[in-house]
């Protein structure tokens, strides 16, 4: 070939001519396939007539079977009825030794009937076999046929016995065997009986006794006091064998699944010796026939299918025909035939057909010529699709036709290529475009499902466990599946599961599954009628771990035809479809994480105050409903109102995270019950001091008298001092409290009573923290003792607010901020006028919003959240601008923020959860949000819609007290 390349190699000829020279080569190809066409239709005809007298040898082997077990299980069924099933005594049974005969001479294949008790007795009567080498392990004396063998447990003793009887039934002989001992209770034909209700058939084995093939047939008596059971043998169907013959050297055998042999013309072959003394059924190797072996080895090659057998450059024909046994058990009859017998006749006409197609190709030569002209026209048009789809072109169709078989199959693969690489672009658009994940499982099912023509398809995914889930299922014909029956896979349990073996090799795993497969495992997705092809392929990440597995059930027509042709592409499809599916579960769990995180901190701001409650909880919940009725109105300025899936995440995050500046407040603050209250009650420092001036009264007075003073009028001093002082406590502990607003007279009276002094002698910067040292050394330290009023405003008291305090620039924040970041000065704190909080302590509680916004504004949100910190941040601004902490008016605010304020004040109002103050009715919160509205503090549209959709109502049955919950007005409240 080296020179005819050298001749070509820059030479270009005309497309007719090579395809001229490629016709020829193809009817030259076709002379040579149709001769091995007619060479293989001739075989198969001969295997076909052969299939069929296979098929009649197991139908008659199948026939004999079923009759033998029918009459036995008629037999056994009657025998459970009988009074042997009752008796309780050795003469008891003995009594039915005619029935027991009678079954024995009516079954030829019946070697012996018994019964086993629950008490572990056991009865038994057998034929005594003619042959020698069977009749030697009995014993038996002359002219006995039957024995019976009996085992009584009485008293807790037991004892065995063979009774030798000849055919009349006439006792010969009586033995008492010590070493016979038979518990019937241990065996597998009586524990299977004893627990089911029906007949129980046990799998073929040599019985122990005669070295025969059988099975029992057992049955519980009517009373379940007792197990009725036959032997069969099976020899009549080794006898049936032996006088069949496919051809001269052909063998048959019957085998149950595991390969041993139960029936084979030479029977002596067929049991033998095991290892423990025993014997046990030879195996299909142990024949020494290696056509019936390799069936075996392979039996789903032969199952009803006639198949070749290689040997060391021998060929063999086999086939395995399935007996169906009435209790479900199957069996296995193996025919094996010579290639050079069983198709003789095929290789004749071999040779005859070789002569005729060396006579077509002399005449099919000339008219190659004239095809090849033809043939190349379409090619062009090929050439120009190529480069459609080199250029990634899909619009126009392929249209080409040819006579030629190739050249239209090439035009039909090149549409079908075209259409895949569309379909595969189209598929990556799709899953490239979907965000949301259970559509997106739907969406990669029913593509592919449509793409491979399946019936029906899975979606498993893996969990954390290592288990498979199914995540999506549905059908080709468009019917319902209930996913909720789809059972979740457990490797361990279901190894032998396609999707479990993808999941487990990372392998597409193509099985063919028979309909009771398929409803084991399948039957909640469809009631599989046909076998079918399960095609599991896995979902192989970037990580190369498996994320889940795509399951899709494909006519069994295609596994004919040697593979489905759009594996290649679903299990490229699938590699998209994992990164897919990874990329959605990863933005799931950063979302789920997200949730959690945030509902961590809504929950931890709650428990951070008794005063807050569950405010974090119920706010999200009271603006999604009012946010529901928006989107639900039909009429009024919201009826064209509607959000989106990202509008809604937006919503629930703000919602959440509204108070999220909350964590940055003391909480001696949010919790400051009294004026003097810090992080303890200061009222007890006073209180002390009071004491001391008490102490120091007393003292006056002894020091007087001492003295020589006048004790009367020192008493008389001493005790309208101590009642003064017990006044002026009782005042200043009640101005403490911040219940009563304070009046200008009530703050004068204050600094009368701050005016006395008292001594102090300690050191009062000694044993104090850092910061506080430095708060004192502002002023230099006094000289002890020191005489210091009773209340004061020391510099101390003063923290100073640092530039960190300060409020941050950039976000359009307009509050008014105090000089000092606290001020606690105890006539500063007692003279609030009312409540507990001084103008600095309010405004950190207002701060909370401003840290809100902050830290809101930090966090990198994704582009469709970006308004999540307008959403959280505006539920204190007031319509009229007068708000905090931006000023902002009503336009100037979403109408998501505006839901907020409603909420956040509504629930406010209503919580039960606060422990200084009881939650108020719904008539109560109406009306102080009527008010609000009035005075343009909250949306009156907004407010409104809360009210006549009946939200406020919802709610209040929600989380409300049933006494709050009364009639509201909602026209007065709305007037």
């Amino acid at each position: 070939m080296g020179w005819l390349k050298r001749t070509f190699r820059w030479r270009h000829y005309p497309l007719h001519i090579h395809i001229a020279w490629l016709f020829i080569l193809l009817i030259v190809a076709y002379a040579l396939i149709n001769n091995w066409y007619n060479d293989r239709q001739s075989r198969r005809m001969l295997l076909s007539s052969s299939q069929t007298l296979f098929n009649e040898i197991g139908a008659r082997t199948g026939d004999t079977v079923s009759s033998l077990y029918a009459s036995t299980g008629l037999a056994v069924d009657l025998l459970a009825r009988e009074k042997l099933a009752r008796a309780r005594t050795l003469d008891e049974r003995l009594q039915s030794l005619p029935y027991l005969v009678q079954i024995l001479r009516d079954q030829a294949a019946v070697t012996a009937a018994y019964a086993g008790y629950t008490n572990g007795d056991f009865f038994l009567l057998r034929r005594i076999p003619d042959t020698p080498a069977l009749r030697q392990p009995m014993n038996p004396p002359a002219g006995a046929t039957l024995l019976v063998q009996s085992f009584v447990v009485s008293a807790g003793k037991s004892q065995g016995r063979y009774l030798y009887f000849d055919d009349r039934l006439k006792l010969i002989e009586s033995r008492v065997r010590d070493d016979y001992h038979y518990d019937p209770r241990t065996r597998d034909w009586y524990k299977r009986a004893i627990a089911e209700s029906g007949r129980v058939v046990t799998q073929p084995y040599v019985f122990f006794t005669t070295h025969e093939i059988g099975t029992t047939f057992s049955r519980r008596s009517l009373d379940r006091n007792s197990v009725v059971g036959v032997d069969v043998t099976l020899a009549a169907l080794s006898a049936m064998l032996a006088g069949q013959h496919v051809t001269t050297h052909s063998e048959m055998a019957l085998l149950d699944p595991d390969g041993q042999v139960l029936a084979w013309h030479d029977t002596t072959r067929v049991v033998r010796p095991d290892q423990r003394g025993g014997f046990r059924l030879a195996h299909v190797r142990d024949l020494g026939i290696p056509a019936l072996t390799t069936m075996m080895a392979h039996p789903d090659d032969y199952k009803g299918n006639t198949a070749s057998i290689d040997l060391n450059g021998a060929t063999w024909y086999g086939y395995l025909a399935p007996l169906q046994l009435p209790q479900g058990n199957t069996l296995y009859l193996a025919v094996a035939a010579p290639d050079e017998e069983l198709l003789a006749d095929a290789h004749q006409l071999r040779k005859e057909t070789a002569l005729i197609s060396i006579l077509l190709l002399l005449i099919t030569v000339p008219v190659a010529m004239w095809v090849s002209m033809i043939a190349s026209r379409p090619l062009k048009a090929l050439i120009a699709q190529a480069r459609d789809i080199q250029a990634m072109r899909f619009d126009s169709p392929v249209v080409v036709n040819s006579v030629v078989r190739e050249i239209h199959e090439l035009a039909d693969a090149m549409r079908r290529m075209k259409q895949t690489i569309a379909q595969f672009r189209d598929i990556g658009d799709a899953l490239a475009d979907e965000r949301e994940f259970g559509r997106l499982i739907e969406r990669i099912l029913n593509e592919t499902l449509h793409m491979a023509e399946a019936r029906a398809g899975i979606i498993y995914l893996t969990e954390t466990d290592g288990r498979l889930s199914a995540e999506q299922a549905c059908r080709s014909d468009q019917q319902a599946v209930d996913e909720a029956q789809l059972p979740v896979l457990i490797p361990e349990h279901e190894v032998q599961h396609p999707a479990v073996m993808a999941d487990a090799t990372g392998q597409t795993q193509s099985v063919w599954l028979e309909p009771s497969e398929l409803n084991a495992w399948f039957g909640a997705l469809r009631q599989f009628e046909h076998a079918a092809v399960v095609v599991a392929i896995p979902l192989i990440n970037r990580q190369e771990e498996t994320v889940g597995v795509l399951t899709l059930f494909i006519e069994a027509a295609e596994a004919l035809r040697g593979g489905h042709p759009m594996l290649a592409m679903l299990e490229a499809v699938s590699g998209t479809a994992a990164v897919a599916i990874e990329t959605q579960r990863l933005i799931k769990e950063q979302q789920a994480l997200l949730e959690s995180f945030i509902q961590l901190v809504a929950g931890a701001i709650d428990a951070k105050s008794p005063y807050t409650g569950g405010h974090c909880q119920r706010v999200p919940e009271l603006t999604k409903m009012l946010a529901h009725a928006a989107c639900d109105t039909q009429e009024g300025p919201y009826r064209h109102f509607a959000l989106s899936e990202e509008e809604w995440e937006a919503l629930h995050i703000g919602a959440w995270l509204h108070d999220c500046g909350k964590v940055t407040t003391p909480e001696y603050v949010v919790d400051k019950a009294t004026k003097l209250e810090t992080i303890y009650d200061r009222i007890h420092e006073i209180r002390m001091r009071f004491e001391v001036l008490k102490r120091d009264a007393w003292i006056a007075y002894w020091q007087g008298v001492a003295q020589g003073g006048d004790a009367h009028v020192l008493a008389r001093t001493r005790d309208q001092l101590l009642h003064d002082l017990d006044e002026e406590f009782r005042f200043v502990a009640r101005s403490n409290e911040g219940g009563e607003a304070m009046a200008e007279a009530d703050i004068e009276r204050l600094y009368d009573i701050g005016r006395r002094t008292w001594q102090r002698t300690l050191d009062d910067r000694i044993g104090i923290s850092y910061e506080e040292q430095q708060r004192k050394a502002r002023t230099p330290a006094p000289k002890l003792p020191v005489t210091v009023p009773l209340l004061a405003d020391a510099p101390d008291h003063v923290l100073y607010r640092h530039e960190r305090d300060q409020l941050p620039q950039g976000y359009g924040f307009e509050m008014k901020v105090p000089e000092y970041l606290y001020n606690r000065g105890e006539l500063h704190n007692l003279s609030v006028k009312r409540g507990t909080l001084t103008e600095e302590e309010r405004y950190k509680i207002n701060e909370h919003i401003v840290q809100t916004i902050v830290m809101l504004e930090k966090l990198p949100f994704p582009r469709h959240l970006r308004n999540v910190p307008e959403i959280a941040g505006g539920h204190h601004e007031k319509m009229d601008g007068t708000g905090y902490p931006r000023r902002l008016k009503r336009e100037e605010m979403s109408p998501l923020a505006r839901m907020m304020a409603i909420a956040d004040i509504f629930e406010a109002l209503t919580a039960v959860d606060r422990p200084y103050k009881r939650g108020k009715t719904l008539t109560e919160a109406i009306n102080i949000m009527a008010r609000m509205r009035r005075e343009q503090h909250i949306d009156p549209e907004l407010f409104e819609l809360f009210l006549r959709s009946g939200v406020y109502l919802e709610y209040g049955r929600r989380y409300l007290q049933p006494d709050q919950i009364d009639t509201v007005d909602v026209d007065r409240a709305l007037a």
